[in-house]
C-alpha cells in the first residue's frame, strides 16, 4: 500500500492507495507547532481506523508547498514507518517538460496536479486549483507545462473583505437565492460566487486562446471547485482529489510500478 500526503498552506490531505484504488482520504490542519510525534500519532490513528498495520505501507510520497512543515513530517515518517519518504522535488521523474523560466519556482503541487490531470484526462488541459490561492496551470498535448496564473484565493479574499470593511460580516461562502442581493449577506455571497466564477471563465478563455490547441479540457480541484463549477461555463471536470491521484502517478513513474 502507498501513503500519499499533500501539504498545502492551510491543511494537509492524506490518502492511502491499495494498488490504483484510493481506500480512504483525510484532512489534517497545518499547525506550525505540531511535533513529529503528534504528526506520527495522527497517521497511526488513521491506519488504526482502517485496520492497516504500519508495516503494510510499502512507501510514502509527499508533496509540499510549505517548507517549514517538511522537517517534522519527514521525521514522523522515518520514526513511525521506519522508512524515508519520497519527496516531490525538482529531481523527481514526472514525465512533464517544464517551460517555466525558472523551473524551481513552480510549486510541487502544480506539477503533481498536472501529472494527475494528464493521466486521468489527457492533454491539452487547464487545471484550476481553488486553494489558499486560486491557480491556473496550462499543460499542452505534448506534456509541456507552459506556465500559469496565480490569484488571491476565495476564502482569503472573503476574509479580507470582512477584516477591512468595518460594517461587513463574516459569511458562509454559498450560492445566494438571487444574483441581486436583497441583504448584506446575500450581496456578499453573490459578489464572491459570481465574481470568482467570472474570473475563472474569463481567464480560462484567454488561456485557451493563447494555448492555441483544440479540445482543451478544464479540470477544477480544491475546496471551492464544486461551488464555482456549478456556475462556470468553462469547467469540464471537478476532481477534489486530483493531487492525490497525481502523487500516486508520480510514485509509479519513480518506482517502476
Amino acid at each position: 500500500m502507498l501513503l500519499v500526503i499533500d501539504v498545502g498552506n492551510t491543511s494537509s490531505t492524506i490518502g492511502i492507495y491499495r494498488g490504483e484504488t484510493l481506500i480512504g482520504h483525510w484532512r489534517m490542519s497545518n499547525a506550525k507547532e505540531r511535533t513529529s510525534d503528534e504528526t506520527g500519532m495522527f497517521l497511526m490513528s488513521i491506519l488504526n481506523y482502517v485496520d492497516i498495520k504500519p508495516q503494510e505501507i510499502k512507501d510514502v510520497i509527499i508533496c509540499s508547498v510549505v517548507p517549514p512543515a517538511i522537517h517534522s513530517l519527514v521525521n514522523a515518517i522515518k520514526k513511525y514507518f521506519r522508512k524515508p519518504p519520497i519527496l516531490v522535488d525538482i529531481g523527481i521523474k514526472t514525465g512533464i517538460n517544464i517551460k517555466y523560466e525558472n523551473p524551481r519556482e513552480v510549486g510541487a503541487d502544480k506539477i503533481v496536479n498536472a501529472v494527475g490531470a494528464l493521466k486521468l484526462y489527457g492533454g491539452p488541459v487547464i487545471i484550476v486549483d481553488f486553494g489558499t490561492a486560486t491557480t491556473f496551470c496550462a499543460v499542452s498535448s505534448k506534456r509541456d507545462y507552459l506556465g500559469g496564473i496565480i490569484c488571491p484565493g476565495i476564502k482569503i479574499s472573503a476574509e479580507a473583505l470582512f477584516e477591512k470593511a468595518s460594517k461587513l460580516p463574516r459569511i458562509e461562502i454559498a450560492k445566494p437565492r438571487h444574483i441581486i442581493g436583497r441583504n448584506t449577506v446575500g450581496s456578499m455571497q453573490s459578489g464572491i460566487l459570481y465574481g470568482f466564477t467570472g474570473q475563472v471563465d474569463y481567464i480560462v478563455s484567454l488561456m485557451k486562446k493563447e494555448m492555441g490547441e483544440e479540445g482543451i479540457k478544464v479540470v477544477a480541484t480544491g475546496g471551492m471547485a464544486k461551488l464555482i463549477a456549478s456556475e462556470s461555463k468553462t469547467i469540464d471536470v471537478v476532481n477534489p482529489l486530483l493531487t492525490l491521484e497525481g502523487l500516486r502517478a508520480i510514485y509509479d513513474l519513480n518506482s517502476g510500478s
